[in-house]
């Protein structure tokens, strides 16, 4: 019993972190950083109180708060493209780590792929060309959310 115990908690402290079945394994700090540098620009992180928890005046993308888990394409009060809407509406896109990787990415190319249509577009043009620099903000937003 002692060994089974001392095995679990070793498991759940080398597993990444996780909240609401999402893990998240880049380094947060990191990307508080690329956040600061790539992000802002366009995005706000807002959290249900009002507090600016992350960006500058940026919205001309959504609000990035409890990203984890989210269905893509549904914060209230912002407009999407009609293909961001459909994936997750229709389709069934949540933004976990790998989604939100890919899409950070090349989110037309997602798109695309995602919803099999080669017509497919994405309002974010912006790519996040290195895939640790994704990984690390999906830890960073993912760090800022609720629990």
């Amino acid at each position: 019993m002692k060994h089974t115990l001392i095995a679990a908690l070793s498991l759940m402290l080398a597993s990444p972190v996780m909240a609401g079945g999402h893990a998240a394994t880049g380094d947060a700090i990191a990307g508080e950083a690329v956040f600061g540098k790539q992000c802002v620009a366009c995005h706000l992180v807002v959290n249900g109180d009002g507090e600016k928890l992350a960006g500058r005046n940026g919205k001309s993308g959504p609000n990035l708060y409890n990203i984890a888990g989210a269905g893509a394409g549904m914060v209230e009060d912002y407009n999407y493209g009609k293909s961001i809407v459909t994936a997750g509406a229709e389709n069934g896109l949540i933004w976990n780590e790998e989604t939100f990787v890919a899409y950070v990415q090349d989110p037309k190319s997602f798109l695309r792929t995602f919803l099999d249509d080669k017509k497919a577009r994405a309002k974010m043009s912006y790519k996040v060309r290195d895939e640790e620099d994704a990984r690390n903000v999906y830890a960073y937003l993912f760090s800022l959310s609720a629990e």
